[in-house]
């Protein structure tokens, strides 16, 4: 069954409406789609939803005009560092986006400029950023336990643009593990996520294909999802993330369907 959850529009980030969207996904099959705009977040208006009760209301609109055709889900995507009203929305995604060193927030995916300067920040101390990132996002966790936790190794977005940083170095693979596994104590749903493929930084989805084998072997659960902000990519390489995830021994994926997680069998 097509579904996904997490899906931008022009609240945010994105470059579509979410009637636009809506659309697309009904011309695609879809059974379901779930709304993620950017979480506000005080400290950093670039990218964030500004106007989330104007967004909520649209989303329950959208949701009644088309509700013999598809199930519309409000969700949100919500930072580590700023905890939103969760009771306002049907899921969330956990994700972190930053560092936070003293009262400065890094942001680690904007572009590769941007993640020099988290490098810089650190000396270029790959495993101390590593430690740093993973340590304050296993927390919020743990802590929060989110629905869906977001593109859970995100510091590795541009590795495959210049000299590898991380996937090729086995000090950090080791920590990931360390830190993924501690995530997997929340019990949350880890989203296999597309995004970065679509915007030409990767080659596979998020987490690395090692925390993948991880996850099946302890019995974790997983999510395939776009990280869409366009229409255009709402299922973007689904077909080869089913196939990877089956590979790997996944006999099923979750999605959001009559209101609940439901098993989606690869």
């Amino acid at each position: 069954m097509l579904s996904n959850l997490h899906t931008h529009s022009t609240y945010c980030d994105g470059k579509n409406t979410l009637e636009e969207i809506v659309l697309e996904a009904i011309n695609k099959g879809f059974v379901s789609i779930g709304f993620s705009g950017h979480g506000y977040t005080a400290f950093d208006f670039t990218y964030c939803m500004k106007d989330t009760d104007g967004y909520i209301a649209e989303l329950k609109v959208l949701r009644e005009k088309y509700k013999d055709k598809i199930e519309i889900y409000i969700g949100v995507e919500e930072d580590a560092f700023y905890s939103l009203q969760r009771e306002k929305f049907d899921y969330i995604i956990g994700s972190s986006h930053y560092f936070r060193i003293g009262d400065k927030y890094y942001p680690v995916d904007s572009n590769p400029e941007c993640f020099k300067k988290c490098l810089e920040a650190f000396d270029f101390d790959v495993l101390r950023l590593t430690n740093t990132y993973y340590s304050a996002f296993c927390d919020y966790i743990l802590k929060r336990k989110p629905d869906i936790i977001g593109h859970f190794d995100l510091i590795t977005k541009f590795d495959e643009m210049d000299k590898s940083l991380f996937l090729a170095n086995k000090d950090y693979l080791a920590l990931s593990e360390k830190y993924f596994k501690e995530a997997m104590k929340s019990d949350c749903i880890f989203e296999v996520n597309t995004g970065a493929i679509s915007r030409g930084y990767r080659t596979l989805p998020y987490p690395n294909e090692n925390l993948l084998h991880i996850l099946k072997k302890e019995g974790g659960r997983v999510t395939i999802s776009s990280d869409s902000h366009s229409k255009e990519t709402i299922d973007f390489r689904f077909k080869e993330t089913r196939a990877l995830l089956k590979d790997i021994g996944f006999q099923h994926t979750y999605i959001l369907y009559n209101n609940e997680f439901v098993k989606d069998y690869l």
